[in-house]
């Protein structure tokens, strides 16, 4: 039988006694979703929050308000200081951010559907993971929601 990443990541942060939060924009909070179907996730997860819009992402994050307005609300600076602020809110060991443009309209040739960033945060060490996902609005969720936990999978493994 195949474990779910969910389901692995989950025992990892039980037995070393680590938490985590999450904070989605893009993802809707189908991450947070994924992560409390696993049975006994409170355990280690202490909280998630959608902050759909920018002023959320500032009330609730403290995403600097001059950082959305100069590199936008979907950029690798705002998705680190997402994963720093739920981490920061909830206490966690670790924050992980979602923040992009799903569609289908809302994108620009700079910024183009599907352009998702993903943040993720453990004490001083933030990183950003780019995401260029193409198809529907359902779909390029679905898939910033997968390689989300993905990448937060692997942003765990490597603290061990």
């Amino acid at each position: 039988m195949v474990k779910i990443i969910e389901k692995t990541m989950g025992e990892i942060l039980r037995e070393k006694g680590w938490t985590l939060s999450i904070a989605e924009s893009c993802t809707g909070g189908q991450i947070c979703d994924r992560i409390t179907n696993i049975p006994g996730s409170s355990d280690y997860f202490m909280g998630g929050m959608v902050t759909y819009s920018n002023k959320s992402k500032r009330k609730h994050l403290n995403v600097p308000k001059r950082e959305i307005e100069r590199f936008g609300a979907v950029s690798p600076q705002v998705a680190k200081s997402m994963a720093k602020g739920v981490q920061k809110t909830f206490g966690t060991t670790f924050g992980l951010s979602t923040t992009g443009i799903a569609g289908p309209s809302g994108g620009t040739k700079e910024k183009p559907v599907g352009l998702v960033f993903i943040g993720l945060a453990k004490g001083r060490r933030v990183t950003v993971k780019k995401l260029n996902l193409k198809g529907t609005r359902k779909v390029i969720k679905r898939e910033a929601t997968h390689l989300a936990l993905r990448a937060l999978f692997q942003f765990i493994k490597g603290e061990l």
